[in-house]
C-alpha cells in the first residue's frame, strides 16, 4: 500500500483464503475457510508500524490483525489466536510472560537445492569447519553482517539479550528479553524477517529450517513461559517462601497433556521431524526436568522471582504466534483443571511411551486430527483448515523422489 492510502486510512482487504495458503502456494478446498472465500479486513497495530532501516528506498512494515468484515478477530488468524489466550489468563487475573530463543543458520547463497548448504566464505577467506561453538570470535568472518543485524535490531526497537555461536556449523542463536507473549511473537517474526533482508545485503542466505544439514544440530525455537499476577507481578509459579506452588505443577501437567497433540503446532513442517528424530539437545517427548536439556520440558535452574519453564519442543520453522499460543494454552488447560504433572526425570532417562511424541508430519497432523482438547481450544475451524493445509505440503512432499532414493534403492534388485 502506499503511503498516503495507509495515512489516509484506507481499509486494506484481503481473501480470507490466503490464511490457510500452504507454502507451495495453494489453497485447501473453499470449504475450509467459507464457501464464498470473502474478505477480511487488515488492521494495523499502530505500536507495529516500522520503518525499515535495511531499505535504501523508504518503506515501512506494519504488523496487522486479520479481523472479519463484522469486526471481530478471525479464527484463523493465528496472531489472533494468541491474543485470545493471553485474553483467557487474564479473565483468571493473570498475565503471561515469554521469552524465545532463536536458532538460526547463516549460509552461501544456495543455487541448486539438490546440493547441501555450505557456510559462507568469511572475511579471511576460509569456510567455517565447525570448530567455533560459543567462541568469543566465531563470527569474525561474518563481522559486516552482524553490525547491521544490531543495527537494524535497535532501529526497530528489538531488546536482545544473548547472542552466540551455537553447536552447528555457521549455526548462531539469539535470546530475546522476556515480556509480553504477544510483543516477543511479533518481535520473533520481525527478527527472522529482519535475519533474512540483511542477509541477501551482504550476499549471504540466512535458512530457519529445523533441521537444514544432516549430522550437525537442528535449529529451536526454545520458549520460556511463567506467570504473573496482574496488578503485582508476581510469578505465582512460586510462593513466598520460594518454593514451587501448585499452579507451578499445574502448569507443567497441562503442557504434558498437550504436546503430543499439538506436535504439529510446534513442528509445522517435513523438515520439523528430522531435527527431533536426530535429538542434539532437541527432545522428542513430554517428560520434564530440573535443567536437563533431553526433557521437552525444561525447568532452568533460577531464582524463585524467575521460575520458569522452558518448551524445548518447538523449531525455528514454527509459527511464533502459533506456537506461544499452544504452549500457553496447554499451560492454562492444566491450571484450569488442575492437572497434575509425572514425576520429574532427572540423568539419563527412558522416554515413557505414554510421554513420547509423533515422530513424522503425518503422525502429528492424525494426532491433532483426533484431539478434542485442539477443537476446543482453538476451534474446529482453525485446527480443520489447518491441517487441510498441512496435509497437502505432506502430499506435495510425497509427490517428489529424493536424491536418498535414487542413491541407495536403484541399484537394489
Amino acid at each position: 500500500m502506499t503511503a498516503e492510502g495507509f495515512l489516509e486510512g484506507r481499509r486494506l482487504q484481503m481473501a480470507r483464503g490466503v490464511l490457510l495458503q500452504c507454502i507451495m502456494g495453494g489453497y485447501p478446498p473453499a470449504r475450509f475457510y467459507g464457501s464464498d472465500d470473502g474478505d477480511l479486513a487488515l488492521n494495523a497495530d499502530p505500536k507495529h508500524i516500522h520503518r525499515l532501516p535495511w531499505s535504501k528506498q523508504p518503506r515501512a512494515l506494519a504488523i496487522c490483525d486479520a479481523d472479519e468484515l463484522t469486526g471481530e478477530s478471525s479464527r484463523l488468524s493465528t496472531r489472533g489466536q494468541l491474543k485470545a489466550v493471553i485474553a483467557r489468563y487474564a479473565a483468571r487475573g493473570l498475565a503471561p510472560v515469554v521469552a524465545t530463543e532463536m536458532e538460526f543458520f547463516v549460509f552461501a547463497p544456495n543455487t541448486d537445492p539438490t546440493q547441501p548448504f555450505q557456510p559462507p566464505v568469511g572475511l579471511d577467506g576460509r569456510r567455517e569447519e565447525g570448530h567455533s561453538a560459543f567462541s568469543v570470535s566465531s563470527n569474525n568472518g561474518l563481522r559486516p553482517f552482524f553490525s547491521e543485524v544490531y543495527e537494524c535490531m535497535a532501529a526497530l526497537g528489538l531488546p536482545r539479550d544473548t547472542f552466540m555461536h551455537e553447536m552447528g556449523i555457521s549455526q548462531f542463536e539469539i535470546n530475546l528479553l522476556h515480556g509480553d507473549p504477544l510483543l516477543l511473537a511479533d518481535q520473533t517474526f520481525l527478527f527472522k524477517h529482519l535475519l533474512k533482508e540483511v542477509a541477501l545485503k551482504h550476499g549471504l542466505s540466512v535458512v530457519c529450517m529445523a533441521k537444514p544439514l544432516a549430522h550437525t544440530p537442528g535449529s529451536s525455537m526454545h520458549i520460556h513461559q511463567s506467570i504473573v499476577e496482574i496488578g503485582t507481578g508476581r510469578n505465582v509459579f512460586s510462593d513466598e517462601a520460594g518454593q514451587p506452588t501448585a499452579l507451578f505443577r499445574h502448569f507443567i501437567g497441562g503442557q504434558q497433556a498437550g504436546m503430543a497433540d499439538f506436535t504439529a503446532l510446534f513442528a509445522p513442517n517435513v523438515n520439523s521431524y528430522q531435527r527431533l528424530c536426530h535429538p542434539y539437545a532437541s527432545p522428542n517427548n513430554a517428560c520434564w526436568s530440573h535443567d536437563n536439556r533431553a526433557a521437552g520440558l525444561r525447568i532452568p535452574a533460577s531464582s524463585a522471582a524467575a521460575r520458569r519453564v522452558e518448551n524445548r519442543l518447538p523449531g525455528a520453522d514454527a509459527n511464533p504466534y502459533l506456537a506461544i499460543a499452544a504452549s500457553l494454552a496447554a499451560g492454562l488447560h492444566g491450571i484450569e483443571n488442575e492437572l497434575e504433572p509425572t514425576p520429574a526425570i532427572q540423568g539419563e532417562f527412558e522416554v515413557p511411551e505414554s510421554l513420547s511424541l509423533p515422530c513424522t508430519l503425518h503422525a502429528a497432523l492424525e494426532r491433532l486430527k483426533r484431539s478434542q482438547l485442539a477443537k476446543e481450544l482453538f476451534g474446529k475451524e482453525f485446527i480443520e483448515g489447518y491441517i487441510a493445509s498441512k496435509t497437502m505440503e505432506l502430499s506435495s512432499f510425497h509427490d517428489e523422489i529424493t536424491p536418498w532414493e535414487r542413491r541407495v534403492l536403484a541399484a537394489q534388485a
